[in-house]
């Protein structure tokens, strides 16, 4: 079996109104990652990906960059148990 992990992620900065949701979508699904992604009305985004270590791990270093046009202040993240999640929705 495949080990999976999970982490739960919260950006803060310029990050709403810059296709960051839709750029977190492709990235996963180019690395297989499940999970998603959602505008929080603070202003933040959050996500949460589901995947192999090394894949998850890129998809936070993805948010530490974010799109062209984000600025990316903080990235926090929290590990979480693996939910089993499939597929990769922006909510």
């Amino acid at each position: 079996m495949i080990e999976r992990v999970r982490q739960r992620v919260v950006i803060t900065g310029r990050v709403q109104g810059v296709f960051f949701r839709d750029s977190t979508r492709r990235e996963a699904a180019r690395r297989g990652v499940a999970g998603w992604v959602r505008n929080r009305g603070d202003g933040a985004v959050e996500a949460v990906f589901e995947g192999p270590p090394d894949e998850v791990e890129a998809l936070v270093a993805f948010c530490r960059r974010g799109p062209r046009g984000a600025v990316v202040d903080d990235v926090r993240t929290l590990e979480e148990e693996p939910e089993g999640l499939t597929g990769f929705e922006v909510r």
